[in-house]
């Protein structure tokens, strides 16, 4: 007789909650393409045909990269149900080893390493005339005819949303966000990814800091202050769960897009910049309590399967 050989593929509940989470995402990426385009009509309209000229579009392409590549670091951390306020590497360790609830270990070091950052900088500026000429020519340069500063974004994009998707990295970071103590379970090593996950997210918020750099020509000890923020409302927005374990570097990037559509249209129809603050506030606050009632549906759903098969 030989051994029965056990079965590797997933439970049905698994297999048909993955499924449901996968269709709620896709029908949110779709909703956000729609909301976009109605907003980008509605806008063009009300402008005058100011809205979706060539130039808006160039200008609103460069407004949504610093922010979404930093959003797209931030979808790492997120989906691992943690949050980064400050992005650096010595968060991870502190959220990952010493179990400090990253919500509070990142915001205390956000005032600690602004604080360094004032004193280092002494007020000082530094100016376009500091700068390599052809590191501020990024901002303005074009590869046929695209710019090139998203292009970095969507390079950072599509590499992570590939090692999300596809990799075993990215299996395990959505599992630690979908449930800790099972991903513990079941094995995988949740100090070490999510220590790589604030790690990477630190990176990538360098490399737009880098970004930032180029496109403004001018930095001081204010520079990007408030733009970690941005990112977590796009994420956030662009249909990440808050609570972990679900979204895509992809929706997060649309949230970016959203966000620097309603910027750029409040500056062309000349309204009141406070309402940028309103209305991502108001976004934001919807895109969470989406979230919890697409949770909740979802496990009605499967609990309803569940039932039907016992």
């Amino acid at each position: 007789m030989t051994a029965p050989v056990a079965s590797t593929a997933p439970p049905p509940s698994a297999a048909s909650g993955s499924l449901l989470s996968k269709l709620e995402i896709d029908v949110r990426m779709l909703g956000m393409l729609a909301a976009l385009a109605v907003i980008w009509i509605g806008f063009d309209i009300l402008s005058g045909g100011v809205f979706l000229t060539p130039r808006n579009l160039w200008n609103l392409s460069v407004q949504t990269a610093s922010v979404a590549i930093m959003a797209t670091g931030m979808v790492l951390v997120i989906v691992t149900r943690n949050i980064d306020l400050s992005v650096g590497a010595i968060n991870g360790v502190m959220v990952a080893y010493a179990r400090v609830p990253s919500l509070v270990i990142t915001l205390g070091t956000l005032y600690v390493i602004r604080g360094i950052d004032f004193a280092w900088a002494h007020g000082r500026q530094i100016n376009a005339a500091d700068m390599p000429k052809g590191f501020l020519n990024l901002s303005t340069h074009t590869i046929l005819g695209f710019p090139v500063l998203p292009l970095f974004t969507i390079a950072a994009m599509v590499i992570v949303g590939v090692a999300l998707g596809r990799s075993r990295m990215g299996r395990e970071l959505y599992a630690i966000g979908s449930n800790p103590d099972a991903a513990v379970l079941a094995g995988i090593r949740v100090s070490r990814r999510v220590l790589g996950a604030f790690v990477a997210s630190g990176a990538i918020a360098g490399l737009a800091g880098v970004l930032y750099a180029s496109r403004y020509g001018t930095l001081d000890a204010n520079a990007g202050n408030g733009i970690e923020l941005a990112a977590v409302s796009a994420v956030v927005v662009g249909g990440v769960a808050i609570f972990g374990g679900s979204g895509t570097v992809y929706g997060a990037a649309l949230g970016a897009l959203l966000l620097a559509t309603i910027r750029s249209a409040l500056v062309i129809l000349q309204i009141n910049p406070f309402w940028e603050q309103a209305i991502n506030g108001a976004l934001l606050l919807i895109a969470i309590g989406l979230d919890a009632f697409l949770a909740a549906r979802l496990a009605r759903e499967l609990r309803k399967r569940s039932a039907r098969r016992v």
